[in-house]
């Protein structure tokens, strides 16, 4: 073995993550109104940007690319010195990093923190947090709330629907319907945002918004009841009628109103509201008179980027030494990368709204009980694309159709009974066919948990007796000696 010193020459590959590239993968996770503020942040600091007639956006059936802007084409002839346009990398498809298995979310590690604060490059600003809105104050509590998967998603959906002060101004039989789901369901889903902090949101009037709160505060007894039932006697004053509906003394009523004063009648104001007070969506799908689908992007939040080609002749007219031409060069490479990045985010976006359209079409045609289950895995793999691009795709994104206005998080659903390409049944479907088969029993013929996964199997739920005994008791099921017991119970009654 030599100790002589000596040098050795060693190849290796390694992903080189680029300011540019960070960046790129920084504005897949924006909405539509967070681009639209960074567009105007990016129109202050590179004078050769402005703002062009409309966006590109809508999804064609050739599945063309949208064209290279013309303005782009016509440029690629001026600046003739200073060097070649950057090469810097804008594909996202093949950009790697970690996926928190928990929740979904990929995580750069140092890379997150990017570019050269000397830098031109243009820098997404870490922007205050405003005070929480009261949609993401309810949406984080859903989880641990809900009893299972499905009747999270119907709360969410609801929470979409209230208004800044937490009521729900639409009809729930409109909303169930939208859904494509039974009142009942609605209903159940509506008990649930109820019971979310703070108390009184998810109330349809101003008399169930107290209720709900009195029933918090364990004060919502017979009295209490009648006494909100008569708001309207209430805000006239007319104490005299109100004792003898309540049933109590003037000192009680006093008593009572004091505590109705110091209920909260607009719950949800207690907290921040969205830039725009209500949900932007950012992706819109429709069906057309042939029943083909159309996906687009939201135009009215998605501001165009074009480069100003007479402002561009008129600079370069003017740079006459070195220094001004490499200025103007590294401003138009600038310029016309930002383009070429949100371009390409743009059709990310409607990538991967386009395999959600296809895998959960059902859902879009039927409503909730037909969702599919899905992973970011498996619309990844169909678009070719790194599971963590479709993460950050999928993230802080809305889509809007027949249906409603929906997270892009909530078509992606565990699934059950899965064989070896990934294909199963989704929860919520087990779910309801096992509470439809209990629902329908007899009494002298209670199904056990291994009759109900013949039944399921035979279905085409192929499932374990854990995991039918696991969801049949989630969904408050008893065994098949309690239900006996219950039915027989009830048949005597």
């Amino acid at each position: 073995m030599s100790l002589a010193p000596r040098l050795d020459l060693r190849q290796s590959q390694s992903l080189v993550m680029t300011p540019q590239l960070q960046q790129a993968i920084k504005l897949l996770t924006l909405s539509n109104l967070e681009i639209e503020a960074f567009i105007g942040d990016a129109l202050e600091s590179n004078p050769l940007l402005e703002l062009g007639e409309g966006a590109r956006t809508e999804a064609r059936d050739d599945g063309d690319a949208p064209d290279t802007p013309r303005e782009e084409r016509d440029t690629d002839a001026l600046i003739a010195e200073g060097g070649a346009e950057s090469d810097a990398p804008t594909d996202l498809a093949n950009a790697e990093l970690e996926i928190d298995r928990d929740t979904g979310d990929g995580s750069w590690g140092a890379a997150e923190s990017f570019g050269d604060p000397d830098s031109d490059m243009f820098g997404i600003e870490q922007r205050e947090a405003g005070s929480v809105s009261l949609s993401d104050h309810l949406h984080a509590q859903v989880g641990a709330a809900a009893r299972d998967e499905r009747e999270a998603f119907i709360a969410r959906a609801l929470i979409d629907r209230l208004d800044d002060a937490g009521y729900l101004a639409e009809p729930l039989l409109e909303v169930a319907d939208a859904l494509g789901i039974p009142l009942a369901e609605a209903e159940r889903g509506l008990v649930l945002v109820q019971s979310l902090d703070p108390a009184g949101v998810g109330a349809r009037d101003l008399a169930e918004c107290l209720a709900i709160q009195a029933r918090e505060a364990d004060r919502y007894d017979p009295c209490m009841a009648r006494l909100i039932d008569n708001l309207e006697l209430v805000a006239r004053g007319e104490v005299a009628r109100l004792q003898k509906l309540c049933d109590v003394d003037a000192e009680d009523l006093a008593d009572m109103l004091g505590e109705l004063r110091a209920y909260n009648p607009r719950p949800g104001l207690a907290f921040g509201t969205r830039d725009d007070g209500a949900i932007a969506p950012d992706i819109l799908i429709d069906r057309g008179s042939d029943n083909s689908w159309r996906i687009s992007l939201n135009e009215a939040t998605l501001p165009r980027l074009v480069v100003n080609r007479p402002y561009l002749l008129e600079l370069r007219d003017g740079c006459r030494d070195q220094t001004s031409r490499a200025w103007l060069k590294d401003k138009l490479e600038d310029a016309r990368w930002l383009i070429r990045a949100l371009d390409q985010r743009q059709k990310t976006i409607l990538a991967v709204a386009s395999e959600i359209l296809t895998q959960q079409e059902g859902f879009f045609l039927h409503g909730v009980s037909h969702l599919r289950p899905l992973t970011l895995k498996q619309v990844a793999e169909k678009i070719e694309m790194h599971e963590s691009t479709v993460s950050r795709v999928t993230s802080n994104k809305f889509l809007h159709c027949p249906r409603g206005t929906f997270d892009l998080k909530y078509f992606f659903t565990s699934g059950v009974g899965g064989g070896e390409e990934g294909e199963g049944a989704s929860a919520e479907s087990v779910k309801a066919r096992i509470k439809a088969l209990t629902d329908a029993e007899e009494p002298k013929a209670i199904l056990s948990d291994d009759k109900l996964v013949e039944l399921l199997k035979a279905e085409g739920f192929d499932i374990a007796r854990r995991t039918v005994a696991k969801y049949r008791e989630a969904m408050g099921i008893g065994s098949s000696v309690q239900r006996r017991r219950a039915k027989k119970l009830a048949a005597i009654g």
